[in-house]
């Protein structure tokens, strides 16, 4: 039997990095990587919660996953672990940029845009674009010297591409505490965009393709009043399952996707239709 069209979506002996690996989509981004024959290295805070969610992944999979714990809005803690892998490895194929922050002070990173600090707009920015650009520089590099091309794929936001409906938090929460939507959220989200299409012309000489990916409203946590008002506002009707997300990054970090650089895949339930 010809498996031509399937062999394009294989990873095997590829090695694939995941900012964020232990996010909501980071996990379920890194089991797919894995199980279509990457080797994972997760990157998150806790490397030692980064190590255990790796060796699941090799014990599931079987390919080789690590883990590693650093500051990824830290360039030497990012040069640091992306040598790292690089000599674990011997390659560096896939970079998923997927880490975002929402910050270990939630009341000040959902306070009013009016009485919003600059000190918390430039934490949230040193983790959601500041480190996209430390990560694809420092695996850029590597991407370079191999002389073998690679896939960077970066994570963005329906909020990076719309302006967000404020009438949908009204009376909505997240793991019980009331939300709303901040504006330093959708400015560095929207920045991936910028960042993405530049890589992608920047780099598209040395083989290396950049794309981003936008999901929607993902259920996570949130209560019934914001999960009701935000399938009203989408054409499904629903909010996404975090597993509906994880075939893009596969088919953009693939070769199935060879010829695509500098777009972006947006998962949203046709929000962004109306």
């Amino acid at each position: 039997m010809n498996s031509y069209y399937k062999s394009m979506f294989e990873l095997n002996g590829k090695t694939a990095i995941v900012t964020g690996g232990l996010g909501i989509l980071g996990k379920r981004i890194c089991s797919g990587l894995a199980e279509f024959g990457a080797n994972v290295a997760v990157i998150d805070l806790d490397e030692k919660a980064a190590s255990s969610f790796a060796d699941e992944l090799t014990k599931s999979y079987g390919t080789v996953c690590i883990g590693l714990g650093g500051d990824i809005a830290s360039l030497d803690e990012v040069i640091r672990m992306v040598e790292t892998i690089f000599i674990r490895f011997g390659s560096i194929d896939i970079l998923l940029n997927n880490a975002a922050s929402k910050s270990s002070d939630l009341n000040s990173f959902f306070a009013p845009f009016e009485q919003y600090t600059l000190e918390q707009w430039r934490k949230i920015m040193s983790v959601n674009i500041d480190a996209m650009f430390l990560m694809a520089q420092a695996v850029g590099k590597y991407m370079i010297q191999q002389k073998t091309g690679g896939s960077i794929i970066q994570t963005a936001s329906i909020h990076g591409m719309l302006g967000a409906d404020h009438r949908i938090y009204e009376g909505s929460s997240f793991m019980g505490r009331p939300i709303n939507s901040p504006a330093v959220y959708s400015a560095s989200k929207a920045a991936v965009y910028g960042l993405t299409k530049y890589l992608a012309t920047y780099w598209a000489g040395q083989g290396i393709r950049v794309n981003a990916v936008t999901p929607g409203g993902i259920e996570s946590g949130h209560n019934d009043t914001f999960q009701k008002k935000y399938a009203a506002r989408t054409p499904l009707g629903r909010m996404g399952r975090p597993d509906e997300v994880v075939g893009a990054y596969i088919f953009l970090a693939s070769d199935a996707s060879s010829y695509v650089t500098g777009q972006n895949i947006i998962i949203d339930g046709g929000l962004s239709a109306w």
